[in-house]
């Protein structure tokens, strides 16, 4: 029983459920006791919801589409009445007494919650190594990270536990796990899928949220349930022609395709990551594609105005929580840095940052019209080992510039910075931009290291348009065949 639930993607599954080989309490109790087995090895899960997920699956609508998928809800940004959000951090969790609105939505289409999935603290890191709930490793490789911020819903979802989890993206934090994990991670358009009633938008629009999975088959039929309008957000994107499912059955031809594998940090990129993105644009050939290399309007001083911006961002969110903030735990040290740098960074300095990633989205938007997609990587690296970021000096630099801020205007900070984010981001260049631009973007896992790690790459399309994207990567997976890809951990036999 265990094996049907790993072998599986959600559609596959439910289609097991609907035709009566399994029962949804049956496929429940195969997932916890894969969960108890692979978690000691990943540890990927913040809370068990075990006891609410075997009630729920005696008593899921047998007509949903997918009635009796388990799944895993990120530790972060969202509610699920009842159960404790802890943000990866050690401050007090939220609990709230209702669910959001995309929590609805998946109850909806018949999936069970199993458990919450660990997160960067506050999904500020894009590895997933906190002092709340330690290192999650990787299904491939235990010694290696599965990238953050959404890595916990990546180990779970790649280790066979659940077909499906729960992601959110506001610098690379679906992209960057799925592309460690060899997942599909759709971030989709800006307004395509809704943080109500928990907050209008986050990060002043850089927020996205949605799944990893391990078909795109399932993304697509996913985000067609999760992506209905909702009133009370601030940004709608445009609905589609037909539906994402449609899309990923699909096989599109002649599409003209850009690959943009320059270091728009000006840092090293691995052989391997090279390899990544000459496989994608290889296949994409192969499919009858059109490929071109491109230049994208892209400056270091664009990651200044982006940490900028979220650092803004997380300083007004600790302020609201204030109240629950006393009397709690303390804040990790990069959640303390940013939470400085906001609060010292002026209302006029901030302006001019958006003011100017809104000129940069303006000449990427404009230079990118002309393509269906472009092809660009997620990370830089192989996915790295375990505390891999820390030896590069990240904390000690943190210290120095925590001591600066006390002292120091933020504007006066600029080569502080300016290493921090070198030493933050040199494992991944890329994903924030679509963040800034609103672009949806799907992370692809075509390529395989030699020592057995994913390495996946992304493929990045015009605003609002999933569909194209779905459709060329369904493409691409029924060339690769990852569908059917595993990670080794524990096989069932």
């Amino acid at each position: 029983m265990e094996n049907i639930v790993w072998a599986s993607d959600a559609t596959g599954l439910a289609a097991h459920i609907r035709k009566g080989d399994v029962s949804p309490a049956e496929v429940m109790e195969a997932a916890i006791a894969r969960a108890e087995a692979v978690n000691p090895y990943i540890n990927a899960i913040a809370e068990h919801l075990y006891d609410s997920a075997r009630a729920a699956a005696k008593k899921v609508h047998r007509a949903a589409p997918f009635a009796g998928v388990p799944m895993a809800i990120k530790d972060l940004g969202i509610s699920i009445n009842g159960v404790p959000i802890h943000w990866g951090s050690r401050v007090r969790p939220n609990i709230s007494t209702e669910d959001s609105t995309l929590v609805e939505r998946f109850r909806a289409a018949g999936f069970v919650p199993l458990a919450t999935s660990t997160t960067s603290e506050f999904g500020l890191r894009l590895v997933t190594e906190t002092e709340r709930f330690g290192v999650t490793r990787n299904p491939w490789n235990t010694g290696h990270v599965t990238g953050g911020s959404s890595g916990g819903s990546a180990a779970l979802v790649a280790a066979g536990v659940v077909p499906v989890a729960h992601a959110s993206d506001g610098g690379g934090s679906i992209r960057v796990p799925a592309a460690c994990c060899g997942l599909v991670g759709m971030k989709p358009s800006r307004g395509r899928v809704p943080f109500t009633p928990d907050f209008l938008e986050g990060w002043f629009g850089l927020l996205a949220q949605h799944v990893v999975t391990r078909s795109v088959r399932d993304s697509a039929a996913i985000l067609d349930l999760a992506s209905a309008p909702d009133p009370y957000s601030p940004y709608q994107a445009s609905q589609p022609a037909g539906t994402f499912s449609e899309a990923a059955h699909r096989r599109p031809k002649g599409l003209r395709i850009g690959i943009y594998g320059t270091s728009p940090l000006g840092l090293a990129v691995s052989d391997e990551t090279q390899t990544a993105l000459e496989r994608a644009a290889d296949l994409a050939r192969e499919a009858g594609h059109r490929v071109e290399e491109i230049d994208l309007p892209v400056t270091r001083d664009f990651f200044a105005d982006f940490a900028r911006i979220v650092a803004v961002s997380f300083a007004g969110q600790m302020r609201m929580e204030g109240v629950r903030l006393r009397g709690a735990g303390t804040l990790g040290r990069i959640a303390r840095v940013l939470r400085r740098y906001g609060e010292l960074t002026g209302g006029g300095e901030f302006s001019a940052s958006v003011l100017r990633m809104q000129e940069v989205t303006h000449g990427i938007l404009t230079q990118t019209a002309a393509f269906d997609a472009v092809l660009m990587p997620v990370i830089a690296h192989p996915p790295l080992p375990c505390g891999g970021l820390d030896p590069r000096g990240l904390d000690l630099l943190s210290e120095q510039l925590l001591d600066a801020l006390h002292l120091t205007p933020a504007l006066r900070l600029s080569p502080l910075i300016d290493k921090l984010i070198d030493q933050s981001l040199w494992f991944t260049h890329w994903p924030a931009i679509q963040n800034v631009t609103g672009q949806p973007a799907i992370a692809l896992p075509v390529h395989v290291t030699g020592e057995g790690l994913p390495l996946g790459i992304q493929a990045v399309g015009r605003m609002g348009d999933e569909e194209t994207l779905f459709s060329l990567a369904a493409q691409l997976e029924a060339q690769v065949g990852w569908r059917d890809r595993r990670a080794p951990l524990l096989e069932p036999q």
